[in-house]
This record gives structure tokens, C-alpha cells and sequence, in this order.
């Protein structure tokens, strides 16, 4: 349904143009949930930004292609990506209050887009919009139509940009931590709403999150993304029981567990993703990994295949069979 092949993206500032986002490549099918998974400014949004053509004046896809079906995103008009979007790929934004318009009550901002793709009457639009409020768990639905966003909780605006984002059952949905603001209850409510809607109609699921229990519940497949670039990609199952990539393999181990000890210490990956403007030479995860070698530190590792369905970006992969700690499940290397 989607693919990305080789996507680079680059903002232009004041003075100069920062590339943000460098060769990712995915491919997401009918059915499928794909997570993308990484610490905050490794790129995942602005990945999912420019698929929906929403990388603002400043921003541009430099290289590569994002075919949806037969079309090239990147060089349809806008007129025809306004028609996709919201119809044929919806997105549930980061951030709630930016996306709600708040001169307009929620009742004409759900209407509006429920009349546009769906060619529904007013009526019928009112109570179809009713419906998918009452769907994601909001009380007293029709009133909350009168309201404007800011009357609203984090955590109900949240809600409201999710049935935004459902309503007119798209091919693709984009969700970008979709669960942030909400309490484990709803969280688990809506990603059964996700998940129902998936199963009904062939959805496909982009879900970018930081929670990786979210990701072990939801997700068919998964990509780790660090500093602008894919690492890892595997299927959830031989992500979680055997990661390969350093960086992965600091996630999964920093997850804290019930059987650990009162005085035992999560583990900790040193450091912080470099900014745009100090991308460091060679792999750019060496300045915090523990196993970088001079060859890390010199040349860039390309995303290699090293079983079927599962690629990881690193040098070290090279040197698996006799490493001490590469290529170990999750729980030796905690241990």
C-alpha cells in the first residue's frame, strides 16, 4: 500500500539547509501495522509529516520516492493531496491543541470533514460525527459538539483528533502518539478502536510511538529509528527476543521488569541523540556505543538484510559469530 524508498528530508534555516531525515526506507501493506519506535528528534514525525505532504515551506523531500499505491506523493498536486488526506490517509497528530482550529467549535470541525470525504448531509454528518465521539469513549457527546478545543482536557482533545482520524475509515492511518495523554484505560480503548477498524476494513497502521509495550501488543512489524535513519527493522517478535543493533538492544534492556530486584538500576544508554547540525562522522550511534570500534568511528554502516525480514545498520554485524554480547537475547544481555 505504502512505500518509502530512500527518503531524505532537509529543512532550510536561515542560513543553511539541515537534512533531518536520511535514507529511510519501509514498506507498510494492507492489514499491517508497522511501529516506528526511537527517542524524541530521531526523526519519526517528520518521517510521518512528509508522507502527508506537511513538512511546511521550510521543509522538503530532497531524495527519494513515497509511492502510495500507483502515486508519487512527493510530485502529486496539492489539490490531489488534500483529497487524500483525511479520505484516503488520515493522521492522529502529536500534539492536539496545534491541530484543532480554536476559533471553531469541535462539532463544525468534525463536520466539515465528514461532509467533504464522505459527501454526507448536514444531518447525517451531525450524527455520524456524534457516533465517533461516543466510539473513542467521550461522555456526553453532543454536547462536547459545542464546545471549542480549548474547554477541553489534553486528554479530550486527544480523543477528538482520533475520531477525526477514523471517520471516514481511511487506507492508511498515521498515528503519532496516539495514546500520550491518556490514562491506561482509554489508551487501551483506543488502540481497541484501532484495532477493530483495522480488522474490518484492511487499514494499514503507521504507529510512531515511544512505548514499547504499546509496540509489543499492536505491531506486525518494527523499524528502530536513531538520529534520522532507520537501525533495525525486524518483525515484533524477533525484535523483542533477539535485537541485534547496540542502540536496540540499550531500548529493550532499559525496560524495567516486575521480577527486578528492589535495589537493581534500569540500564541506560549514555549520552543523547547528537542535533542536525552535529551529526557525528561514520555510524552515528558509535559516540555512545560501548562497542564502537575505529571503523564506526570512520565509515557509515549501510542497512543490511541479515536474515529474512530483518536488516540492521551495523558494523559489528560483520563480526556477529564472535562477538561477546551481539546477536544474545534480551535477558542475557540484561543480565
Amino acid at each position: 500500500m505504502l512505500e518509502v524508498d530512500h527518503v531524505k528530508i532537509a529543512f532550510q534555516s536561515d542560513k543553511e539547509e539541515v537534512t533531518s531525515v536520511e535514507e529511510v526506507s519501509f514498506a507498510v501493506n494492507p492489514g499491517e501495522t508497522l511501529g516506528i519506535v526511537g527517542e524524541s528528534g530521531c526523526g519519526k514525525s517528520v518521517t510521518s509529516l512528509s508522507i502527508m505532504g506537511l513538512l511546511g515551506k521550510n521543509g522538503k523531500v530532497k531524495k527519494g520516492q513515497i509511492l502510495f499505491g500507483d502515486e508519487e506523493l512527493t510530485k502529486v498536486s496539492e489539490q490531489r493531496l488534500r483529497e487524500i488526506r483525511g479520505n484516503e490517509i488520515s493522521m492522529i497528530f502529536q500534539e492536539p491543541m496545534t491541530s484543532l482550529n480554536p476559533v471553531f467549535t469541535i462539532g463544525n470541525q468534525m463536520i466539515e470533514g465528514i461532509k467533504l470525504h464522505l459527501k454526507m448531509k448536514s444531518k447525517d454528518a451531525k450524527d455520524y460525527a456524534i457516533e465517533m465521539l461516543n466510539k473513542v469513549g467521550i461522555p456526553r457527546a453532543s454536547e462536547i459538539m459545542k464546545e471549542y478545543p480549548h474547554a477541553l482536557s489534553g486528554g479530550m482533545r486527544q480523543r477528538v483528533m482520533i475520531a477525526m482520524a477514523l471517520a471516514c475509515k481511511p487506507k492508511l492511518l498515521i498515528a503519532d502518539e496516539p495514546t500520550t495523554a491518556l490514562d491506561v484505560t482509554i489508551q487501551a480503548q483506543i488502540l481497541q478502536l484501532m484495532q477493530n477498524l483495522q480488522k474490518g476494513s484492511k487499514t494499514a497502521i503507521i504507529l510512531i510511538t515511544h512505548d514499547l509495550g504499546v509496540i509489543a501488543e499492536t505491531a506486525d512489524r518494527v523499524i528502530v529509528m536513531y538520529a534520522g535513519q532507520v537501525v533495525e527493522e525486524a518483525d515484533v517478535f524477533t525484535l523483542f527476543k533477539d535485537p541485534k543493533h547496540p542502540y536496540t538492544q540499550g531500548l529493550m534492556a532499559s525496560i524495567p521488569h516486575l521480577e527486578y530486584e528492589n535495589e537493581q538500576r534500569l540500564v541506560s544508554i549514555p549520552g543523547s541523540v547528537p542535533g542536525v547540525k552535529q551529526m557525528p562522522k561514520g555510524c552515528r550511534f558509535h559516540t555512545r556505543c560501548q562497542y564502537a570500534t575505529e571503523r564506526c568511528q570512520q565509515e557509515q554502516p549501510e542497512l543490511e538484510q541479515i536474515q529474512e525480514g530483518h536488516k540492521v545498520r551495523c558494523w559489528l554485524m560483520e563480526e556477529a559469530p564472535l562477538h561477546p554480547v551481539l546477536g544474545k537475547p534480551k535477558e542475557e544481555l540484561v543480565t
